[in-house]
């Protein structure tokens, strides 16, 4: 005879509806960052072309690079807060109800992974690339 499996109670179906709200509103912004981060690399290269200036073309790299670390905290909060949730959605869990302390899953989401991932690297090192070299080109114009 099989033992029947634990079930999770209404209160923790509420729980993790709370934490997928925040991972999803984390996501948003991540979306959105990205969106100003195009914007202002495509206002500064227009300037830069305008005028042929490397230099603008170059405050174009540090506003990227503010971007990408912006992004990538939302995208290791992001990370945290799915952790927080794979742990709550286990029946029998020690988590404790409506909780959304995420300090413990804090040290299992290492800032160089999220930096360098895949998804952030390819958008914010094309990009970072791209304007690099449309600086260089001004540069050696």
């Amino acid at each position: 005879m099989s033992q029947p499996q634990p079930t999770i109670t209404d209160h923790q179906v509420k729980h993790l509806e709370m934490i997928q709200a925040i991972i999803t509103r984390l996501g948003n912004g991540s979306f959105l960052i990205k969106g100003w981060t195009m914007t202002l690399a495509g206002v500064f290269l227009g300037f830069a072309a305008n005028r042929s200036s490397w230099r603008i073309a170059a405050l174009a790299s540090l506003s990227i690079f503010g971007f990408w670390l912006l992004d990538a905290y939302y995208l290791r909060q992001e990370r945290v807060f799915r952790a927080l949730y794979e742990a709550a959605r286990k029946p029998g869990t020690s988590v404790e109800l409506f909780s959304m302390d995420v300090r413990p899953y804090v040290p299992t989401v290492r800032w160089r992974r999220v930096v360098t991932s895949q998804t952030l690297i390819n958008f914010y090192g094309v990009l970072s690339l791209v304007n690099l070299a449309a600086a260089a080109w001004w540069l050696l114009r």
